[in-house]
């Protein structure tokens, strides 16, 4: 194949620019979505498609679409994607890498005069972190119809801000129609989040396929009363109960070694004030394992710890699940094209498992989808501190170009 190759210091520039909307003093990003951070990113994006002369399309759950038209405009096109909100103390590269890295791939096909058959789009996907609106993935699962346009329009943040409210506020509330359309196939390039290939020595990542992992909320309920008259023996304290349960949770992770993952990252109590014993907590928790008979017996841990702390505790506890995703095999022949791509540019490779949920998770229930890893050089992602190196990035990116030149025709 020829190999064709990308702007490194262009693309990094670019990344570093997207990196100012919303930076924060230790140099990561609070870029929530939909939020005038956001807007301002989202600007930027729609700026450069344009002044490449891409079309730029928001549909109504304010999904963006840069379109590069091919020499068959009836050929489905071959798109790229990822996201552009952060989550409260995010990094510079979580989803970015991929909306600038597809960027950076129409620039190089206009510089090389290369003509696709295939028209080539570039997607920036709403809330994928859903860290604002819950649940993650929120404009991707719309675009697949994994979920209902108005339910997805109607999800609201902490404040009571509805979906649709925020996209008209800050100029996103897009008329065109939300997926139904035949896409050829996607591809989302995206820093690993983790230590793997960094510990390994691998410079690309083909993600084959995901782990297992199912979502929670624990509603902890116990008996408000006053902090100071009454006697710890006559405690009905939710607050506490959570602690307990959280301690629990950790505790099922940690028993399956690294390939176990439990997790209990927010919590909402009522009445939360000083002076109350706190009488409700929502706890929200996961269980996810590369497994999935090992996933569900974590699940069953789960539960059996709710009924273990409820009883020594003096409370109830109820568990809702409330999202899934996995196991999950992304398409055989993408993966493999990644597998080759990688070794004709001479990269070092190793296939893995995609622990976190991603916009390519909904996408590959519709078309043929592959994700490229890159490596995350300080090892953590969701973090102010996460970094992949310029030549990681641009090492992602001359993949994706490739790919993206072969399928596009």
């Amino acid at each position: 194949m020829s190999i064709l190759r990308v702007d490194g210091e262009r693309l990094w520039s670019s990344l570093m620019e997207m990196g100012t909307f919303g930076q924060t003093p230790g140099g990561g990003c609070r870029r929530l979505a939909l939020t005038d951070e956001d807007r301002q990113a989202r600007d930027r994006f729609c700026s450069w498609a344009k002044a490449l002369g891409c079309s730029v399309t928001v549909d109504r759950i304010g999904n963006i679409f840069a379109r590069r038209e091919g020499t068959d405009s009836r050929a489905a096109p071959v798109m790229i994607g990822s996201h552009l909100d952060t989550v409260p103390t995010g990094g510079k590269f979580d989803g970015v890498l991929g909306v600038v890295s597809g960027i950076e791939v129409l620039r190089r096909l206009d510089e090389l005069s290369i003509k696709t058959k295939a028209p080539v789009e570039v997607a920036v996907w709403t809330n994928e972190e859903g860290s604002r609106f819950s649940p993650m993935t929120l404009g991707s699962s719309v675009f697949a119809g994994d979920y209902g346009l108005e339910a997805g329009l109607g999800r609201t943040d902490g404040d009571g801000v509805t979906v649709a409210d925020a996209l008209a506020r800050i100029g996103y509330a897009g008329k065109a129609p939300v997926g139904g359309r035949e896409i050829s196939a996607y591809l989302e390039l995206h820093i690993e989040q983790g230590p793997l290939m960094k510990e390994g020595g691998e410079q690309i990542g083909v993600v084959n396929g995901s782990f297992n992992a199912r979502y929670f909320v624990a509603t902890v309920t116990g008996e408000p009363a006053h902090v100071g008259p009454t006697p710890m023996d006559m405690r009905r304290d939710a607050l506490v109960a959570a602690a307990a349960l959280t301690l629990e949770i950790d505790r099922i992770g940690r028993s399956r070694g690294r390939e176990g993952r439990s997790n209990a990252p927010h919590l909402s109590l009522y009445p939360n004030v000083r002076g109350v014993i706190p009488g409700e907590v929502r706890l929200s928790c996961d269980v996810r394992h590369s497994d999935r008979t090992e996933m569900l017996a974590m699940e069953q841990e789960l539960r059996d710890a709710c009924v273990k702390v409820a009883s020594e505790r003096g409370v109830e506890i109820s568990l809702e699940q409330y999202f899934e995703f996995g196991p999950i095999e992304f398409d055989p022949g993408m993966t493999a094209m990644v597998r080759e791509t990688a070794k004709a540019l001479e990269l070092s490779h190793r296939d893995i498992l995609t622990v976190a949920g991603h916009d390519a998770v909904p996408m590959n229930t519709i078309c043929p989808t592959a994700m490229i890893f890159v490596p995350s050089e300080s090892g953590i992602s969701h973090n102010e501190a996460e970094y992949s190196t310029p030549q990681q990035c641009a090492d992602g990116t001359d993949v994706l170009l490739n790919m993206v030149s072969k399928l596009a025709g």
